[in-house]
C-alpha cells in the first residue's frame, strides 16, 4: 500500500507500482472500439502507460494532451492512457481535443489491472479509480521506469518519464 493525497487528504493505493527491473504484468483492457487489447499487442515497442483517474478531469486531459505530443518524437514507441473511462467517452474525448498519437484503454471491464500494477485507489472520494501513474516499459516489457505521483491533483514528471523511454 502507498500513501498518495488528494488536494493535501491522505488517500491509499491497493499497492505498490511494479519494481524496476521486472516484467510488467500483463493486462487485457478495453480499446475504443470495445475490442481488447493485452500488452502482448504492443510487443516490440516501447511503451509508455499513462495511468489516470479520469480523462474528465483538468489535470488528466492536461497529460493526455502532454503525453500525445510527445509521443511523435518517441521512436517505436506507443503511448497507452489508462482510464477507468468508458472507451465512448476516451474517444469522444480524444476526438474533442484532437489527440490521435495515443491508445485510450479502459479498466472497466478489468479491475485486476489496477491491482497488478499497485495503482486502485482504496479510500477517499476517489475510491475504485486508478492513481495517477507513469509506467515505463521496454520492448520486451521490462520495466524501465516508473512514478507514482504523490498529489493526484498535480501532473507527472513528463521530462523523466520521456528520457526513461529515450534511454532505451
Amino acid at each position: 500500500m502507498a500513501t498518495i493525497t488528494l488536494k493535501g487528504k491522505e488517500i491509499h493505493t491497493s499497492g505498490a507500482l511494479p519494481a524496476r527491473g521486472s516484467k510488467a504484468p500483463a493486462f487485457r483492457l478495453v480499446a475504443g472500439d470495445l475490442g481488447e487489447k493485452s500488452l502482448e499487442d504492443f510487443r516490440g515497442k516501447k511503451k509508455v502507460i499513462n495511468i489516470v483517474p479520469s480523462l474528465d478531469t483538468p489535470v488528466c486531459a492536461a497529460s493526455a494532451r502532454r503525453f500525445n505530443e510527445e509521443a511523435t518524437a518517441l521512436k517505436d514507441t506507443v503511448v497507452l492512457n489508462v482510464s477507468a473511462d468508458l472507451p465512448f467517452a476516451a474517444v469522444r474525448f480524444c476526438e474533442s481535443q484532437g489527440i490521435e498519437n495515443v491508445v485510450t484503454l479502459s479498466t472497466f471491464r478489468s479491475p485486476e489491472f489496477a491491482e497488478r500494477y499497485g495503482v486502485r485507489i482504496e479510500d477517499g472520494p476517489l475510491a475504485g479509480l486508478t492513481a495517477r501513474a507513469v509506467v515505463v516499459l521496454d520492448a520486451a516489457d521490462r520495466v524501465v521506469y516508473t512514478q507514482l505521483v504523490p498529489e493526484i491533483a498535480e501532473e507527472p514528471n513528463y521530462g523523466a518519464a520521456l528520457d526513461a523511454v529515450r534511454s532505451i
